[in-house]
C-alpha cells in the first residue's frame, strides 16, 4: 500500500502561515501537520516522531517545511532538525522562511533571462536582509560580481566576508547607499540591480534608475507602496522602463510560487533532501521558463 505523504509545517510565529499551507496542498501534500511558535528545544521530539513511525525505505513520504517570518528562527531550527538525523534515520527538509529562498531564486532567475550573469556587475539595494544576502549569495556562484549595499556599511562588509566563506573566489564589494547619490555610484556601470529592502521604503529613485547608461535589468521585490525603486509597478514582467527591463513583486511572484511548488513536490522524492537556497535555485533552473 503506497504510504501518503505528510508535511511537518515548522513555524516560529504565533500562527502557523496559511500562505505556506495553502502551497503545501495545492502542491499535492496529503497531511498537513502544523505547528506554531516553535522554539528550538522543541524540535527533537517532533522530528523523531516522524522518523521513527516509518521504516526507512517509505521515509521519503514525511518531509519537514520550515517557514515564518523570522528567518534566523527559521536557519536555527533547520540547524536542530539537522542534529536530529542519523544514519539512513532523516527525512527531507525545506527552508523558506518568511519565503527568502524561493524569492532570492526567482529574482535571480529572472535577471539570467536578460543578462548572461557570468561576468556581469550587480547590485543588491538592502543586500544584507534575508532576501538580500540570498541574492546576493545565488548570483555571487553565478558568477557575477555584486555589490551588496547597504545603508550601513560595516554590515555591508559582513555579508560579503559570510559569502566569501561560502563561495570561493568570488568578487564582492561592500558599498554604502544612505543618500540617493551614494546609490547612483553603487550602480555605475552594473548591468543588474536587485531591491530586496522592507516594505514601503524606497531605495532608488526614478531618477537614478533613468540616469544609469548601463543598467539591463532593474528588479524591485517590494510589493508594498512605495515601491523600492520607484517608477517600477509592483505588477511589471519584463517591462521595458527608460532603458532597463524591469520587475515588480508580482511580476517576480508567478516564478516564486512555481519554485515553492516544485520544491514541496521535490521533497518527496528522497529522504536525505535539504533544500536552502542554493538547491531551491537549481530546482528553479530545472522549471519550464
Amino acid at each position: 500500500m503506497t504510504k501518503r505523504t505528510i508535511l511537518l509545517q515548522f513555524d516560529s510565529d504565533p500562527h502557523a502561515s496559511v500562505f505556506d499551507a495553502v502551497v503545501a496542498v495545492d502542491a499535492g501534500v496529503d497531511q498537513l501537520l502544523q505547528y506554531s511558535e516553535l522554539e528550538p528545544m522543541e524540535v527533537r521530539d517532533l522530528v523523531h516522531g516522524a522518523m521513527f513511525t516509518r521504516g526507512p525505505q517509505d521515509l521519503y513520504n514525511t518531509a519537514i517545511f520550515i517557514g515564518g517570518s523570522n528567518v534566523s528562527a527559521g536557519e536555527e531550527l533547520l540547524k536542530q532538525v539537522r542534529a536530529c538525523f542519523f544514519g539512513p534515520m532523516r527525512v527531507s527538509v525545506l527552508l523558506d522562511a518568511n519565503g527568502a529562498n524561493t524569492t532570492a531564486a526567482a529574482a535571480v532567475l529572472a535577471a539570467a533571462r536578460h543578462v548572461a550573469l557570468r561576468g556581469a556587475t550587480a547590485v543588491v539595494l538592502a543586500g544584507t536582509g534575508p532576501v538580500g544576502q540570498r541574492a546576493a549569495r545565488l548570483l555571487a556562484r553565478q558568477g557575477a560580481k555584486v555589490r551588496v549595499a547597504s545603508r550601513s556599511l560595516d554590515k555591508a562588509k559582513a555579508v560579503c566576508a559570510a559569502i566569501q566563506k561560502l563561495v570561493a573566489g568570488t568578487e564582492l564589494t561592500p558599498v554604502e547607499t544612505k543618500t540617493q547619490p551614494e546609490t547612483s555610484a553603487a550602480i555605475e556601470g552594473a548591468q543588474l540591480v536587485i531591491a530586496a529592502g522592507a516594505a514601503g521604503i524606497e531605495l532608488m529613485s526614478a531618477e537614478v534608475r533613468a540616469a544609469s547608461k548601463s543598467l539591463q535589468v532593474a528588479i524591485d521585490l517590494n510589493a508594498v507602496p512605495p515601491a523600492g525603486i520607484a517608477g517600477i509597478d509592483v505588477m511589471d514582467k519584463a517591462k521595458e522602463r527608460d532603458g532597463p527591463v524591469c520587475y515588480g513583486a508580482i511580476g517576480i511572484g508567478g516564478t516564486k510560487m512555481k519554485i515553492h511548488r516544485a520544491a514541496i513536490q521535490q521533497l518527496f522524492t528522497a529522504n536525505n533532501l535539504v533544500l536552502d537556497a542554493e538547491e531551491v535555485f537549481a530546482i528553479g533552473q530545472e522549471l519550464p521558463a
